[in-house]
């Protein structure tokens, strides 16, 4: 008898190659092709933003699916979904398209309307699978922009018989950004009062926390190692977050973050002056001499070269940095 294909729901508000700010874009734009090559029936979700080009990415509007109203804070808004495959692959790729909320100048803001645009993301994600009457087995929730998704399926949209055999997986790519909102999110996202007290399912610090509510309603969690799975569980690197994560921890797994060799390899890598391979290093060297030329260094095989690529917060280990920078600075590097 022929198997079933596992149907798995990609939700992630980034995605290479049409908006990246970190290594979620990475995940999101290699992982479901990665499954889709396993077997598995991969449909992704990612917000339009103004800067994804329709004409370049080849977005189609989805006239079956068509105009879908979504209320969110109490007014309703006007979504559609343009559809196109990801790159090289046959997974289909479905851009939430609302201007109001997706038309901003940066992928995440510091507009007083940002849980909107999230809670509205959540709500056409699932409003879109009702639409293709397409009942995943997984819907693959990632950071805090979709935690909510995970408490819709279980509650606001519970009524749809569609969703009765989907499990929901929520991955912490980074506990230190939860999704803070106040209290106001109860009637923004029509999330029941009831759900909101000191210590409860959705309440954090006194505010609403979206990634709180992704780990308490979610089926399955996971994040980027099993390293980062244990150090999340402490006070010193849970951010707060860990005990609610010790309230869940025999549903957390870390697995490792894998590397898209399609991409990062430096044996064809276009974006490298010098190709190189694990038996021949040279080209390395060579790159290391471009790059020192370029900022107008003088090249020396036997001087180290320290680099780093970093947003400079604290939890990359820049006060760790700080705190050696004049030892490192008498080092001959």
């Amino acid at each position: 008898m022929k198997s079933k294909r596992m149907k798995i729901a990609f939700a992630a508000t980034e995605c290479v190659p049409y908006a990246k700010t970190g290594g979620l874009a990475d995940v999101a734009g290699s992982l479901p092709a990665e499954l889709a090559g396993l077997g598995c029936d991969v449909k992704i979700f990612i917000p339009k933003y103004s800067r994804i080009n329709e004409s370049s990415y080849k977005l189609k509007y989805n006239w079956d699916i068509g105009e879908m109203p979504i209320r969110i804070n109490g007014i309703i808004r006007s979504v559609h979904v343009h559809q196109s495959k990801l790159p090289n692959t046959t997974v289909d790729i479905y851009f939430i398209d609302c201007p109001h909320y997706f038309y901003r100048h940066r992928t995440y803001t510091d507009d007083p309307d940002e849980d909107e645009r999230f809670i509205l993301f959540s709500k056409a994600v699932i409003e879109t699978l009702q639409r293709l009457q397409w009942e995943p087995d997984v819907i693959h929730c990632n950071d805090w922009q979709t935690g909510l998704l995970p408490l819709f399926i279980k509650d606001n949209y519970a009524w749809d018989r569609l969703f009765d055999h989907t499990a929901t997986l929520f991955t912490i790519h980074n506990i230190g950004y939860q999704g803070l909102f106040s209290k106001s999110v109860l009637s923004s996202a029509e999330i029941r009062g009831d759900l909101f007290y000191p210590d409860g399912p959705v309440e954090h610090n006194n505010a609403v926390s979206f990634m709180k509510t992704g780990i308490v309603y979610s089926d399955i969690i996971n994040t980027v190692s099993n390293t980062y799975a244990h150090e999340i569980l402490t006070s010193e690197y849970g951010a707060g977050m860990e005990s609610t994560l010790q309230s869940r921890k025999n549903d957390l797994y870390g697995i490792l973050n894998g590397v898209d060799y399609n991409t990062w390899n430096p044996e064809n890598d276009p974006h490298l002056p010098y190709h190189y391979t694990a038996n021949d290093l040279s080209g390395k060297y060579l790159n290391k001499r471009y790059l020192l030329k370029h900022f107008n260094l003088e090249p020396d095989e036997n001087i180290p070269l320290i680099g780093i690529v970093s947003r400079m917060v604290l939890q990359k280990g820049f006060d760790i940095f700080s705190d050696s920078l004049n030892d490192l600075m008498k080092l001959d590097a």
